[in-house]
């Protein structure tokens, strides 16, 4: 007895183990579909993230989640307070939660753009930093994210932030426009955009980076002509200077003057040049033969078909053929939930998320949305 509790002593169990030997159902889910999971700046909850994951593989679960989104929606519009803006980021902070790998199915980029385009005239959110967060996620969930960087620029939209600039800025340094990224800092400056320690800061580093950076081009730098492809270089022609593009294009290297393009000469003709063709008259036509027998190919002489009988195959002929029944003919469930979308007309905005959360349309609008992200907005309030 007293060896046998010494071993039970010895024995250590890691967590991984003591976690699968217990059985449970619930709480691994991190670990199996963390790949999947978007993070985020806030950070998460693991609990309520474990919680969401298993919708991967509870159907009823998923159901919930879905009604739940849908509820939400739904309470923006039964909204009666001071701020309608509060709705729509319980909305967000929620599906963010609830759905942690994102995508298209979530509604995410959907609601983005509705809550942007809800409050993008009111002039008492252009300031408030929450409506300009909203923006600038929905920006990076876009393919063209200059698009709405010129449109806040354009509609002095969080112009008082520095949130705004950095972004903005950022962005245009991840497209190597660092011209371009350096004067929106600048301008960040210069319109005192708060906290202004925050975007000197950021103007700091962006510097730093700047400099480490391998040096572009320059337009002045002579640069190589471009060539066909097949093109012979002359002897040594590749080790010397490259000429630059501004120079004479009638001007031909050495290589193409010294190797002259040569004429082929017949050697019968080149030793008997008095000597003159004679043409082969064994095979020619003297005469062109009368009229019959230019035609002779017309002469066959057309028959009736009705002489020619088709083979047929041996044995009884059958009734007359079944009626085949009716083809049915197949109709898309996109468009049928496309038209009748447009029957009823835009009522609210979360009417229409609640017809597209369901199937394939949310995700194409989804699509759309990432393409041109300000496809729903009036012409007007774009950028000229």
């Amino acid at each position: 007895m007293a060896e046998a509790t010494e071993l039970q002593k010895k024995v250590v169990v890691d967590p991984e183990t003591e976690f699968l030997a217990s059985k449970r159902k619930t709480g691994n889910e991190w670990e199996t579909f963390k790949e999947n999971v978007r993070p985020l700046k806030r950070g998460r909850n693991v609990t309520v993230l474990n919680h969401a994951l298993k919708s991967h593989t509870d159907n009823h679960l998923k159901k919930t989640l879905l009604h739940h989104r849908r509820k939400l929606i739904e309470a923006i519009d039964e909204y009666k307070g001071e701020d309608p803006l509060l709705p729509w980021l319980q909305c967000i902070k929620w599906v963010q939660e609830a759905f942690p790998p994102g995508g298209d199915s979530s509604g995410l980029v959907v609601i983005y753009e509705q809550c942007v385009r809800a409050f993008w005239h009111s002039d008492h959110y252009k300031d408030d930093l929450r409506y300009l967060k909203v923006w600038l996620e929905y920006a990076e969930n876009c393919f063209d994210a200059d698009v709405i960087y010129a449109f806040l620029d354009a509609n002095a939209i969080g112009k008082t932030h520095s949130d705004f600039y950095i972004s903005y800025g950022l962005h245009l340094e991840s497209k190597n426009k660092l011209k371009a990224a350096n004067q929106i800092f600048e301008l960040g400056i210069s319109r005192n955009a708060q906290p202004v320690d925050k975007l000197k800061a950021a103007y700091r580093k962006f510097i730093t980076r700047s400099m480490t950076r391998p040096k572009a081009m320059d337009d002045s730098v002579e640069k190589a002509p471009v060539r066909s492809f097949g093109t012979v270089l002359a002897k040594g022609e590749n080790r010397r200077c490259l000429a630059p593009l501004s120079c004479d294009p009638s001007a031909k290297n050495d290589r193409t003057r010294a190797a002259p393009f040569s004429i082929y000469k017949d050697s019968v003709a080149a030793t008997d040049d008095t000597c003159t063709h004679q043409p082969d008259v064994s095979h020619s036509w003297h005469t062109l033969g009368p009229r019959a027998e230019r035609n002779k190919e017309n002469n066959a002489i057309p028959g009736k078909w009705k002489s020619y009988k088709i083979p047929q195959r041996p044995g009884t002929r059958m009734g007359g053929a079944a009626a085949s029944p009716c083809i049915p003919v197949f109709v898309d469930e996109e468009c049928q939930e496309s038209r009748s979308v447009k029957a009823e007309g835009p009522r609210s905005s979360s009417l229409q998320i609640r017809h597209e959360d369901e199937g394939r349309v949310l995700k194409r609008e989804t699509e759309m949305l990432r393409k041109n992200p300000l496809r729903n907005f009036p012409h007007n309030s774009l950028p000229r």
